[in-house]
């Protein structure tokens, strides 16, 4: 596979995948009726290793050059994208939750395509350093977590939007109680905000020993630090007020837009409006 055929070929398996759970999951029901999903085999949770073992490998082959790391706006949200399926997939053997896939598969067919059509045209600096290194795997964990937790999000205000509704979907008919959901939204906020911690800890880390001054406060700084503030609210009203519901919702994708706009925003302007 070379060039934007690895690329062409992880969208379109992605879009597969994507079909083939929609097509297999949304059954809608009467109100009167109990909505059942069909059987899921025991290999359909594992269908989207496929697209994204050649999702890895064209991504592989954008951000790992010659001369250093290309990691630019399109490569950037597509290791979010590939980070965050390959993190579900692993942590969905423990939560009967696969209907996620949903909504990941058709984000993965858009991403899996962003390295091709939004390159880096430059290496990083600095990719040698150590601290670097640790810091840039920690933000993507992060935005990885964030993004499981994005969805998840959307999913459950969906839920809740459709128990109020006459007709009921086969899609949802595997998911625990809205109560489980919650904490389990929690836990995911929990763990991506450890990690979104040390994130902002080790680029003051990272900031000092290659430059040699304290991380400097810029608009990618400041969205980060809004980001953190919010998920850690989020994280003190559930604890102290019980948060719940809507509310929840509304703090964790306030959080991950702040989050956005930190990295993959500031990125898209200096890459993609200023050309830098």
């Amino acid at each position: 596979m070379e060039g934007i055929l690895a690329y062409l070929l992880a969208a379109l398996l992605y879009g597969a995948v994507a079909a083939y759970y929609w097509s297999t999951r949304a059954v809608a029901a009467p109100a009167s009726a109990p909505a059942v999903a069909r059987p899921v085999p025991a290999w359909q949770p594992h269908v989207i290793l496929l697209p994204l073992g050649v999702h890895g490998y064209s991504l592989a082959e954008s951000l790992f050059g010659p001369d250093g790391l290309y990691l630019g706006v399109g490569s950037a949200v597509s290791a979010i994208v590939f980070l965050a399926i390959l993190v579900y997939w692993a942590g969905s053997r423990l939560y009967s939750m696969a209907t996620l896939h949903t909504l990941l598969a058709p984000v993965a067919v858009v991403a899996s395509l962003l390295p091709a059509v939004l390159p880096a045209s430059h290496p990083l600096p600095n990719t040698d350093a150590p601290a670097f290194k640790f810091h840039l795997l920690l933000a993507l964990l992060a935005y990885s977590l964030f993004t499981i937790a994005a969805l998840h999000a959307v999913l459950m205000a969906f839920m809740e939007k459709r128990l109020h509704q006459a007709a009921r979907s086969a899609l949802f008919s595997d998911f625990p109680p809205l109560l489980s959901m919650e904490r389990l939204l929690f836990r995911i906020i929990g763990a991506g905000f450890v990690l979104l911690t040390l994130t902002l800890a080790s680029g003051i880390v990272f900031s000092e020993e290659v430059f040699g001054t304290p991380l400097q406060f810029t608009h990618k700084t400041l969205f980060g630090i809004v980001s953190w503030v919010i998920y850690g609210a989020l994280l003190g009203g559930r604890r102290l007020y019980g948060w719940r519901g809507r509310v929840a919702v509304r703090w964790t994708l306030a959080g991950f837009l702040a989050l956005l706009l930190a990295y993959v925003g500031s990125k898209f302007v200096l890459e993609v409006i200023l050309g830098r």
